[in-house]
């Protein structure tokens, strides 16, 4: 499993299976070799539904959104 933490706070945002955050890592292109951390604004997660994104995947995300625009998040091992 991997934990999906809140950039600018730690919190806890969710649990993801190894195949979900491949499929993150696949879709959302990182900026460095090996980058844990992302930003997803509503495009961005729009664009993930489109390209087949597990709906718990886009679930974790959508809360971790709440009413705002984006949310920046980074992964670990759990």
């Amino acid at each position: 499993m991997v934990t999906l933490k809140d950039k600018n706070s730690n919190a806890w945002l969710g649990s993801l299976t190894y195949a979900q955050l491949q499929f993150l890592i696949n879709e959302l292109k990182d900026e460095y070799k090996n980058d844990q951390e992302y930003l997803v604004n509503r495009g961005a997660l729009e664009m993930l539904k489109e390209q087949g994104a597990e709906v718990a995947l886009t679930q974790v995300i959508e809360k971790a959104m709440g009413d705002k625009d984006k949310v920046e998040f980074y992964w670990i091992k759990s």
